[in-house]
């Protein structure tokens, strides 16, 4: 009998907060983020009845995205905005790795993919073009693809680039290497009392226009607007960050189900291969861009690879490398690709 999905949900909580205690305990990497994407992930597999909500992901989004904003101080912004020209060439690397990243999964799975020649063309695309996995399955959906094959090749992808980046940093070293502190350091309980209403309802508005990642673009955009003014409200609360990355940990952990693993594992093997040689790709692009800009090289590796705005950005937070550049440069990118990628697909380009 199936449990009820109020039970589904908070044995998920509870598993995912004991994970988060014990890589605390253990002291790894983001352990609010990655222990409950793991045990949520390796516990779905094994077919236990895991269960995501809606609202509260949002809810985590919203947070995460407001206590980044408020790294936009004046100082900061002006940096950012001096970066114009490496966020161009960041968009454009971008398209092209998908594209690489599709035409070699086509290639290499040529007589394993089903379907027509135009279908696998879309599914291979579709699949290895660098955004947020709902808007992709839903663009290759238009176009005639194998949406299954383009969810899972996203959601693997994001998977693995959020577990190797930050435990390669902790295991290099690199970590407190951002100079640019959020504008307050302390929570004020004034402040806070503006921030957090004005932030949440940035982020009702935004959602209420069907733009991909309200709730975390929407609550960054209305923190950094009196941050960059200048205006220092309020710091956000740790424990509220903390349960922010606990429940986008969560909502990506409980998309790996037993028949995930099961459907085509070719095309899963593949995805991760190439996910791994992105990672590498993203870092030789990151050093060049290192070189240009004067930028440490770990802040441009989470800029530029083919991660989610959230972890990508949580991970900068946590290891303190660059947070709001690389913010800038994952909220460009994806702004980018989503008015792009679909236009390209249609025109014939970057096929």
């Amino acid at each position: 009998m199936k449990s009820p999905f109020p039970a589904r949900v908070a044995g998920t909580l509870a598993l995912a907060l004991a994970a988060a205690l014990a890589c605390k305990w253990l002291r790894t990497p983001l352990p609010w983020m990655l222990g409950p994407l793991i045990a949520t992930a390796l516990a779905s597999v094994l077919g236990a009845p895991t269960q995501s909500w809606t609202p509260l992901r949002n809810f985590g989004q919203w947070a995460i995205g407001a206590a980044l904003g408020l790294y936009f101080t004046p100082q900061v912004t002006a940096l950012v905005a001096q970066l114009w020209w490496a966020i161009v060439l960041a968009i454009a690397w971008a398209l092209l790795l998908g594209w690489l990243f599709g035409r070699w999964l086509q290639r290499a799975l040529r007589d394993r993919l089903p379907g027509s020649a135009a279908q696998r063309r879309a599914t291979s695309y579709f699949a290895g073009a660098v955004g947020g996995a709902s808007e992709m399955t839903l663009l290759a959906e238009r176009a005639g693809a194998r949406t299954d094959l383009v969810a899972a090749a996203h959601s693997l992808r994001l998977l693995i680039v959020t577990l190797v980046l930050p435990f390669a940093f902790s295991w290099l070293g690199l970590h407190g290497l951002d100079p640019s502190l959020p504008g307050p350091r302390e929570v004020r309980p004034g402040g806070l009392a503006l921030l957090l209403p004005v932030t949440a309802a940035g982020a009702w508005l935004l959602a209420q226009t069907g733009r991909a990642n309200p709730w975390f673009i929407g609550a960054l955009l209305a923190a950094m607007a009196p941050t960059m003014a200048g205006i220092e409200l309020s710091a956000m609360p740790q424990p509220l960050v903390n349960a922010a990355q606990l429940l986008i940990g969560v909502s990506l952990g409980v998309r790996f189900r037993a028949e995930f693993v099961r459907t085509a594992p070719g095309w899963l093997a593949a995805v991760a291969l190439g996910t791994l040689g992105m990672i590498g790709l993203c870092a030789g692009f990151a050093a060049l861009l290192a070189w240009g800009t004067g930028l440490h090289a770990a802040t441009l590796v989470l800029g530029t690879s083919p991660g989610g705005i959230a972890e990508m950005a949580i991970t900068a937070k946590a290891l303190q490398l660059g947070v709001p550049v690389v913010t800038a440069f994952q909220v460009c990118r994806l702004v980018a690709v989503l008015l792009l990628v679909e236009p390209l697909h249609r025109w014939g380009w970057l096929r």
